[in-house]
């Protein structure tokens, strides 16, 4: 249950609607980064869950207090709260833009009034509720949303006029459904560029993300959570699969209707067919469900986790309830300000947007915890918070200027790189024998 409510958490509505727009500009070559979430999975079940079991945490930020020391602790728990929020607003903002459009701009209500409206509803049923009725709500919601994206596919190839063995043989042959780049080592769509980044971005954003780990943490052993945990790598793959192959087909529809889908934003694609009618009514009810389904599985266990992390980690204060109580409800507001926000400065892609904004944000976290694991050092506690902020600053000097000098500019490898910077600051700042000894 913990696995499949976790698919539903991960896939959210920026899943839902951007993946199938992603053929439109780089084919089926996102399947190249859930390849490397598979092994991303494999890597968080038998390296990094082991740790936490061993040591018992109640939060996975804790593990830096032991290892290298308080600020460190402080510093890791403060990144996680500025990714998860960012990424958690920034899935949701699709839910709330996709309904104000079509449903609530008719009949008058007010963006801000809809967000509001919609974080309501999650505060109210995480209230009380706690991480496991999460795992059954997540799970309920996961169901929800595959049944209607298999729905959507199959009224998709009957409005092609085609049997489900003649749509799997036409989508095979189009040349959207190309999945791999090896020849271009200068791509962002390069197989290993594309392989790497999804290992270290499932490492960052399940292994490393208290509200992935929150739940794997419910299960009774660690061999129930890794179970789980490889369940649901295996599972990540055929499901983003199934996204992909609905793009390639309301590629193929939009042609057949005269349509010209190169016109518009990738995140357009399935709405304008889904949300509009264009596929019957039917269809329309199967999106919102799918849709509500999807952000408010990610949506609801973002705001837990995160009124967890700042009870726990920052306030250090686990067992007040009065303060828990409060932080739910700032959770909840702040989520409300990041929505609107992130509506300010929307890019075409919002999944393309998460995992940029997850590279400059989530790198400290991996920086720290390479640190941690893979070498005996001792950290000089002091300087990490300045090595922490500085190394996504140096990353995005550097992208800036790569980009103006050769024309390159950096993809998903953003997250390796800021990792790398902050192990290198970490590393070159380490105590010296002297200093451990006094």
């Amino acid at each position: 249950m913990v696995a499949f409510g976790m698919i539903g958490a991960s896939v959210s509505g920026v899943t839902f609607v951007s993946v199938p727009g992603m053929v439109l500009k780089t084919d089926m070559t996102y399947m190249q980064t859930c390849i490397g979430f598979i092994f991303g999975y494999f890597a968080v079940a038998f390296f990094l869950l082991p740790v936490y079991y061993r040591l018992n945490l109640t939060t996975i930020y804790s593990y830096l207090q032991k290892r290298l020391g308080h600020r460190s602790y402080k510093t890791g728990a403060s990144f996680f709260l500025l990714s998860k929020m960012t990424g958690a607003a920034a899935r949701f903002y699709i839910v709330c833009i996709i309904l104000q459009r079509f449903v609530f701009d008719g009949i008058g209500v007010p963006f801000p009034v809809t967000v509001v409206g919609m974080v309501t509803l999650i505060w109210l049923y995480t209230r009380k509720g706690g991480i496991k009725t999460l795992v059954w709500t997540d799970s309920f919601q996961t169901f929800c949303m595959f049944t209607a994206l298999i729905l959507i596919i199959f009224h998709v190839i009957d409005a092609l006029g085609m049997s489900f063995g003649e749509a799997i043989d036409t989508v095979r042959a189009q040349s959207y459904s190309r999945m791999f780049v090896f020849d271009d080592w200068f791509s962002r769509q390069n197989f290993w560029k594309q392989f790497f980044s999804g290992i270290f971005i499932v490492i960052v954003m399940t292994g490393l993300d208290q509200d992935m780990m929150q739940k794997n943490l419910t299960c009774k052993s660690l061999r129930e959570a890794q179970k789980d945990m490889c369940t649901y790598g295996f599972a990540f793959a055929p499901a983003n699969l199934l996204f992909m192959v609905l793009g390639v087909l309301l590629l193929l529809l939009a042609q057949k209707q005269g349509i010209d889908p190169f016109s518009m934003q990738g995140d357009d694609l399935l709405p304008m067919f889904a949300a509009t009618g264009r596929l019957g009514n039917i269809v329309v009810i199967f999106f919102t469900i799918g849709i509500v389904a999807a952000s408010f599985s990610s949506a609801d266990s973002a705001l837990t986790a995160l009124t967890t992390s700042y009870c726990v980690d920052l306030r250090e204060r686990a067992d007040d309830e009065k303060l828990r109580k409060r932080a739910h409800i700032g959770m909840a507001l702040v989520f409300v300000l990041f929505i609107l926000l992130f509506r300010m400065i929307n890019s075409t892609s919002v999944i393309d947007a998460i995992y940029i904004m997850c590279s400059y944000t989530y790198g400290p976290l991996l920086g720290l915890f390479a640190f941690g694991l893979l070498t005996k050092h001792e950290a000089n506690d002091g300087f990490v918070p300045y090595i922490a902020v500085a190394s996504p600053l140096i990353c995005y000097a550097i992208d800036t200027a790569t980009s103006a000098l050769t024309g390159y500019k950096f993809g998903y490898e953003l997250l390796m790189l800021n990792g790398f910077l902050t192990f290198a600051g970490l590393f070159l700042t380490r105590k010296s024998q002297a200093q451990r000894a006094i």
